[in-house]
């Protein structure tokens, strides 16, 4: 177990109370074949677990969710030996049981963006990676004992519809993803869970419910700025309770790295392309994904 290192990716909020609690700690930049990554990634270790935390938006929340550099991202961890990542983002809230500060441990989703580079793949071949269960199933039982052990309101699933904004849903939109089964709204998921995927990782995501998005119309006695602070408010609760939620599973000793893994061996299948066709120059520059 203390060879395992996990990785976290997340907010500015979540990052900096992990790095209160580790010990060791150094940052680090990794290249990648994808250009940088949205920052330096934070590595030390909590308690008996080694983890390396990476800053989605980067430092001062600057990058937008479109300019999110995942596959640089993804890449990174992957080289730096993740096998494993916990991931955490806010969203808006799809169904009335779903409450603001609620955690929703996400089991699948619907991708709506369309700018965003979604494959590692592009020039290397036919690469067809089987994504039915998304999120590793594994690793969202393991958050939903955790989750009970330290009594979080946490849902034991959720499908996350990614949308490319920067722009939030119109209310017929919200209405409309509500019809498509959907449970909630964000922009940051994806393709950072279909990555980690091509990257044969174990990817797990723990959902940060601010508000209700706007199907559910707004206190209209209440000013605009009582409403943010109200949404800031519930979205600093989530990060708490999701920052309980990780350490609590940090904490335990169940086996969050395990090579047996189907999500370990998501290219076995996937390479339609013949060997022969493969350029050897690009076999070589991602050959971290097929580790």
């Amino acid at each position: 177990m203390p060879t395992e290192l996990i990785g976290i990716i997340g907010g500015t909020g979540l990052g900096d109370a992990l790095a209160e609690q580790l010990t060791g700690a150094e940052h680090r930049d990794i290249d990648t074949p994808f250009g940088k990554t949205s920052g330096p990634i934070l590595l030390g270790t909590l308690g008996t677990r080694r983890i390396a935390f990476l800053n989605r938006h980067g430092e001062g929340h600057k990058l937008s969710p479109s300019e999110v550099p995942s596959t640089a991202n993804i890449f990174a961890l992957k080289k730096l030996g993740v096998h494993a990542v916990i991931a955490s983002g806010a969203v808006g809230s799809l169904q009335a049981k779903i409450a603001p500060g609620d955690l929703v441990l996400v089991d699948q989703f619907i991708d709506k963006t369309f700018k965003r580079a979604n494959t590692f793949f592009t020039g290397y071949g036919a690469v067809h990676c089987e994504m039915s269960e998304p999120c590793c199933g594994r690793l969202r039982e393991a958050l939903a004992r955790a989750a009970g052990s330290v009594e979080i309101r946490t849902h034991p699933a959720g499908t996350y519809v990614c949308m490319e904004g920067p722009q939030f849903s119109t209310r017929a939109e919200s209405l409309m993803h509500r019809t498509w089964g959907g449970d909630l709204i964000g922009m940051t998921a994806l393709p950072e869970a279909k990555l980690a995927r091509e990257a044969q990782m174990c990817y797990a995501l723990v959902a940060l419910a601010s508000d209700y998005d706007v199907w559910r119309e707004h206190d209209k006695s209440k000013a605009r700025q009582t409403l943010l602070e109200e949404i800031l408010s519930n979205l600093h609760r989530a990060t708490d309770n999701c920052l309980a939620l990780i350490c609590a599973l940090l904490a335990g000793d169940e086996r969050l790295v395990d090579e047996s893994c189907p999500c370990r061996k998501s290219l076995e299948l996937a390479v339609w392309t013949a060997p022969d066709h493969i350029s050897p120059a690009e076999k070589q520059r991602l050959a971290v994904l097929f580790e």
